[in-house]
């Protein structure tokens, strides 16, 4: 791979990927150039990992053709793509915790004899560290390190196998804000050295700071290319979200017209972080009854923690969690069930069911003590409960003795609407429901949404789809690092506001 800096290193010409009905990739053209940073943005779901996974080897495109120094190059797997010096960064690191730096890097390190130098490689390592600012000792254990030096023996792994083209998977998003100068430190050493760097990513910030060239994709395809000194954070968001949300009022309002009492209160909850997840800090959050309650942000905002913490899975670390007037803090997942939330997953399958056992089976998941006659089930009134739930939302009624998991996707999904629904829940808790649903399929779960809150349930909508909260919000939360950015009611924001609060580009916004 050459080295020259402005030379087009990597051009990627009609590159097309489809996953079913979904087209991930539309006839990509990209080019990224030596000595450059090329920001890719995007909402979630516009193609940004599939084309990367496409360039470093992990996908094979359905169509188009990839040259690597003008030169047709295939790409059949991730050796393949290193071996013509294509590296990649991922969001979770590749490391294996008990080993330490140098056997990482050694692991990694195709071209090492049989019995390897270990003293060589520890100075190379050196080397390379004091060379582009990744600096670290080659002796300690992984485990040992903080999540900044682990991506820095991340970064060291490519530098050391010869990788020029490198590919960062929203590398910011694990690091702590005292660890972002350095990152950037090191992206400016790597791009005077000649490296061609492709940059995915949300945060606009990040882009504005060390980008060169800019390509937003939106639904699959390149909605257009910039250099970053034409760009502006308005414009990138124009072009990532399209023109829908054109509201113009900015008011922001506590409640939603119309909202009855609180049937879910967050007040102050704070949550630590564990692992790679995100800590939630100081949310006040409210769902009242009768009311749609949708929340906005990008991947790793703090939605999951926010799901979990309301399901009972996540601990409150500070805060109160009150339901239907009660303080839950201390509420089990089944208490908090048992009490009327209902959950609503974005992957039915492997959230809310036992592929091994039968439908009928896991319609009694969840349902507490209802069905319950001494030691077993009352399975003929569970039946005739379920069976009018699915006749109720007009879906298909399945086999119920077949195994859940011979079932479509989306009849699992309606399986499991259909058991949570089944008992007028006074709060839903809805993550990501219509993600990989067909356009009928996801219609019909909004609509049902909708007849729950018209019942008078609360509804807590978790979603990426920007017009999908448009339609269904009555109160708009935007979540960026485990807090809430921004409050809007219904018809009191616009998808620019929205997408400059997700991607941390403007300061929070008070109701």
């Amino acid at each position: 791979m050459a080295d020259g800096r402005s030379r087009v290193a990597v051009e990627m010409r009609g590159v097309s990927k489809r996953y079913g009905q979904v087209q991930a990739n539309d006839a990509i053209d990209l080019r990224l150039r030596g000595g450059e940073v090329h920001a890719l943005l995007g909402e979630n779901g516009a193609g940004k990992s599939t084309l990367s996974k496409i360039l470093y080897g992990f996908v094979r495109p359905d169509a188009g053709e990839i040259l690597l120094d003008g030169h047709p190059a295939t790409l059949r797997s991730p050796r393949d793509a290193r071996a013509h010096g294509i590296g990649m960064v991922f969001q979770t690191f590749m490391l294996v915790p008990a080993l330490s730096v140098l056997e990482n890097i050694e692991l990694f390190l195709a071209d090492l004899p049989a019995v390897p130098s270990h003293e060589a490689v520890a100075r190379r390592i050196v080397e390379h560290g004091k060379r582009f600012g990744l600096s670290i000792d080659p002796s300690v254990p992984v485990r040992q390190l903080p999540v900044g030096d682990q991506q820095k023996v991340e970064i060291l792994k490519l530098l050391l196998a010869n990788a020029r083209v490198l590919i960062f998977d929203e590398p910011t998003r694990v690091l702590a804000p005292h660890e972002l100068d350095a990152f950037f430190r090191v992206i400016g050493a790597l791009k005077a050295e000649g490296y061609a760097i492709l940059f995915i990513t949300h945060k606009l910030r990040d882009v504005m700071r060390c980008a060169d060239r800019i390509t937003v994709m939106r639904r699959g395809r390149i909605v257009g290319s910039l250099m970053a000194r034409d760009a502006s954070p308005e414009g990138l968001v124009a072009m990532m979200f399209g023109e829908h949300g054109a509201q113009q009022s900015t008011a922001r309002a506590a409640g939603a017209p119309g909202a009855g009492a609180p049937v879910l209160e967050l007040r102050r909850a704070s949550s630590r972080a564990t692992g790679s997840e995100v800590a939630l800090r100081d949310l006040d959050v409210a769902v009242g009854a009768g009311e749609i309650v949708g929340v906005a942000g990008v991947s790793g905002s703090g939605q999951k923690e926010l799901g979990d913490l309301v399901l009972g899975m996540r601990p409150l670390a500070a805060g109160t969690k009150r339901f239907c007037g009660q303080d839950a803090s201390g509420w089990s997942i089944a208490r908090i069930r048992e009490e009327g939330l209902a959950f609503i997953p974005e992957e039915a399958l492997a959230m809310a069911a036992v592929p091994g056992m039968s439908v009928r089976e896991n319609l009694s998941l969840g349902t507490g003590s209802r069905y319950h006659l001494g030691v077993s089930l009352d399975w003929p009134r569970l039946g005739a409960t379920m069976e009018g739930s699915f006749k109720a939302f007009e879906f298909p009624v399945p086999p119920l003795e077949a195994p859940i998991a011979t079932l479509s996707g989306g009849n699992v999904q309606r399986a499991v609407i259909a058991r949570e629904m089944a008992h007028d829940p006074k709060l839903v808790l809805a993550f990501y429901p219509t993600r990989g649903l067909d356009v009928r399929s996801a219609a019909s779960v909004r609509e049902l949404l909708r007849r729950a809150r018209d019942r008078g349930a609360g509804v807590l909508l978790i979603s990426e789809d920007l017009e999908e909260l448009e339609e269904m919000a009555d109160r708009l939360l935007v979540l960026f690092a485990g807090a809430v950015a921004g409050e809007f009611r219904r018809g009191a924001w616009r998808a620019e506001e929205v997408g400059l609060l997700m991607t941390g580009a403007t300061e929070p916004a008070h109701a």
